[in-house]
């Protein structure tokens, strides 16, 4: 027993380097582990939105799967190095293989996404906690207690805290998920391979054990290899059009599709833009604002990464610079260099008098002490409390102070027919603040009617005159923009604040009744 050295005041017997293998092993076990967990929260995220909700459900699913884990260990008694091997080549193609089936699973079943999920995660979580015991138990025979639960939790904490550092910032934007979750399996696959050399000579049945070493090991080998064909099997089959640029950053997945319409843009699933009808939605959103201005000098644009709105701005001669606030370079810099994109927008972001920041909103806000003359507010819906920080009232005070006595701010603000609520909720957070606010609409053939609002503490008029070249707005027809039919008049709602975050709850329920009929 391992207690008896401590007891008697002996030194206890020197690691043996099958104890320095497993110990290696638990931090790849914790790597692999958190991995999943992380992989499983990132998708869940990208299919059904609101990034907070889906990471703490995953993950209070995962952790209660290591408990019940933990507690089946209990029954393994005998021949431990054998059935820690098998956890070992389980975990390793189940979760080498999550990111890859619901990847397949939201193109092909959609309907099945949410229950595969959970059932990959329960499953994943508990073939993890029942390694650790396993693990443990294996090194009872040669370390002592106290020794033994140290060392076993540092190198835990020690292989969590890698993978939690190089997952979004190298993993993802470098391989994919994907092609990251069967590297994991690969590496789970190893200390399979490796427990079997250093148990040999225990194994009852080496042969069969080799057996299935080998063939999961080959298995994740032919999955590594065609990863990217999987990848998009998948999103050919979800996106319809062919994809000609697909890509994935710490902060989205990026899709660009090309077909009949033209090209599309996809962020985490979600159209942006389509190249058939974007100037419409394009057009309202910068120039009622602009134009009203008469001439406004500096302008910012915050979002918007894909350049279209800063394309309408250059139309105006008065404009000096144009400071574009887009939180993932990934974004700025596919619509710089790539020629078919570049063209979309004009090459309005290689234009001398824009200025590209790559950074937070929220924070650019706080720390600029700039004054713009027009501040354009092209953010994605509010799907997550992440993105719901930028239609707070907390948002809107500091833009505020960003924005000049005379100046407008404009928002994109979703659609008053389909999220008519979510859209007055906007409309009262941006009052709150003390600003006036002045809402409208559009018909947006790939979304529907559309709506925006200015803010600005002076009050908003029609424009006398628009910059040529237009396909969309015109004098005539800008009035109607401001007529709002019952189905879209106006409803009590809440203000939006950083502590309650109405507008993500609302968004969801009203966006997603329409996605269940």
């Amino acid at each position: 027993m391992s207690a008896a050295p401590e007891a008697a005041g002996a030194a206890p017997p020197a690691p043996r380097p099958t104890d320095i293998a497993l110990l290696a092993s638990v931090f790849v076990i914790a790597a692999c582990g958190l991995l999943y967990e992380l992989a499983a929260g990132a998708l869940a995220s990208y299919v059904l939105g609101d990034s907070v909700l889906q990471f703490s459900t995953v993950i209070g699913t995962y952790l209660f799967a290591m408990g019940v884990g933990s507690w089946l260990s209990r029954y393994f008694e005998r021949q431990l190095p054998a059935h820690f091997l098998r956890i070992e080549l389980l975990v390793a193609l189940v979760g080498g293989a999550l990111p890859a089936v619901l990847f397949l699973a939201n193109a092909y079943a959609p309907g099945a996404f949410r229950v595969l999920l959970y059932g990959m995660v329960l499953l994943v979580g508990t073939l993890v906690g029942l390694e650790i015991p396993l693990v443990m138990r294996i090194l009872k025979r040669n370390v002592r207690l106290k020794d033994l639960v140290s060392q076993v939790l540092t190198f835990d904490y020690l292989g969590a805290l890698a993978v939690s550092l190089a997952f979004p910032l190298l993993l993802v934007p470098q391989l994919g998920l994907v092609r990251t979750g069967l590297l994991f399996g690969f590496m789970n696959a190893a200390v399979a391979v490796w427990a079997l050399w250093l148990f040999r000579r225990e194994l009852r049945r080496f042969r069969a054990h080799a057996v299935a070493c080998a063939a999961v090991v080959g298995a994740l080998l032919a999955g590594l290899l065609g990863a990217e064909h999987i990848t998009r099997f998948a999103e050919d089959k979800f996106y319809q059009d062919r994809i000609v640029i697909s890509a994935a950053s710490p902060y989205q997945r990026i899709v660009v599709t090309n077909g009949r319409q033209g090209h599309r843009l996809y962020l985490n699933g979600n159209l942006q833009f389509a190249e058939r009808d974007e100037y419409r939605y394009h057009e309202a959103l910068v120039h009622p604002a602009m134009a009203a201005h008469g001439a406004p000098r500096r302008v910012a644009v915050l979002g918007g990464g894909d350049g279209m709105a800063v394309r309408e701005i250059l139309k105006y001669p008065s404009v000096e610079s144009v400071t574009l606030v887009e939180l993932d370079p990934a974004m700025t810099r596919l619509f710089t260099q790539d020629p078919a994109l570049r063209r979309l927008n004009g090459g309005a972001l290689a234009n001398p008098k824009v200025r590209v920041v790559n950074t937070d909103a929220f924070q650019w806000l706080q720390q600029d002490e700039g004054s713009y003359d027009v501040i354009v507010v092209d953010f994605p819906d509010p799907t997550n409390f992440a993105i719901g920080k930028l239609y707070t009232n907390s948002f809107y005070a500091l833009l505020d102070q960003r924005l000049a006595a005379s100046g407008y701010a404009v928002v994109q603000t979703t659609s008053p027919l389909v999220a008519r609520k979510s859209f007055w909720t906007v409309v009262a957070t941006i009052e709150s603040v003390g600003l006036a606010a002045t809402p409208y609409h559009a018909h947006v053939p790939s979304f529907g009617e559309w709506g925006f609002v200015i803010a600005s503490r002076r009050p908003w008029r029609l424009p006398a005159a628009l910059p040529g070249g237009l396909r969309f707005l015109d004098l005539k027809s800008l009035p109607l923009l401001l007529d709002f039919p019952l189905d879209m008049a106006r409803v009590p709602a809440e203000v939006n604040r950083l502590s309650n975050q109405v507008l993500v709850h609302t968004y969801e329920q009203e966006w997603g009744a329409v996605v269940a009929h």
